[in-house]
């Protein structure tokens, strides 16, 4: 990052803020932090008050195996004119963050969502209720490893497979999809 580029000078007051505690790396249109759990709330309070970063855009998570789940929020600074992806990470075991919704008032539905397709749970939240998913649905679809029994149980409603429509072309190996188990469904 060169030392005149606005993500330099937002890179500095980051450093300058919290030092060694958070890191900045800068990405197409804006600068990325990352930040951690413990100070999630206090990093985007900074970033609304003191970098002028009003604009609350979205919030989501990230399945990275292993590694936990990645919350990222995108806010932005209508004065400035400047781009902030704020990231943390949460355990797989233990996937609780506080709530950022006492910054931002927009987080609470970006929470719900999350909440629902990850599992993660923010602390605080005041209606950390299901939003998009049915009554009675179990799991989290947006982890990696949520199966995706409906690509299963019925046949895929397109096209037919090679050699199925009646011309002789030579049928292809039949594979599960993705994420699937072997011996899953109901042809097992």
């Amino acid at each position: 990052m060169s030392p005149h580029s606005p993500g330099a000078e937002l890179a500095d007051a980051w450093t300058g803020r919290f030092g060694d505690e958070v890191t900045t790396e800068e990405t197409f249109g804006g600068l990325a932090v990352g930040v951690s759990p413990e100070l999630w709330v206090e990093a985007l309070t900074f970033a609304r008050d003191e970098l002028a970063c009003g604009f609350f855009d979205w919030l989501t998570g990230v399945d990275e195996l292993e590694e936990g789940f990645a919350v990222v929020v995108h806010v932005y600074s209508l004065e400035r004119r400047h781009h902030l992806l704020v990231r943390t990470r949460v355990t797989k075991r233990a996937p609780v963050l506080a709530t950022a919704t006492s910054v931002y008032r927009g987080a609470g539905w970006h929470e719900r969502e999350t909440s629902e397709m990850f599992g993660i749970l923010f602390e605080g939240h005041p209606n950390l209720v299901p939003l998009l998913l049915p009554d009675g649905f179990e799991g989290h679809p947006l982890r990696k490893d949520f199966v995706l029994a409906a690509r299963v149980a019925k046949p895929w409603p397109g096209a037919k497979e090679p050699g199925e429509s009646g011309h002789g072309a030579p049928s292809r190996r039949r594979v599960r999809p993705p994420g699937v188990p072997e011996g899953w469904g109901p042809h097992a």
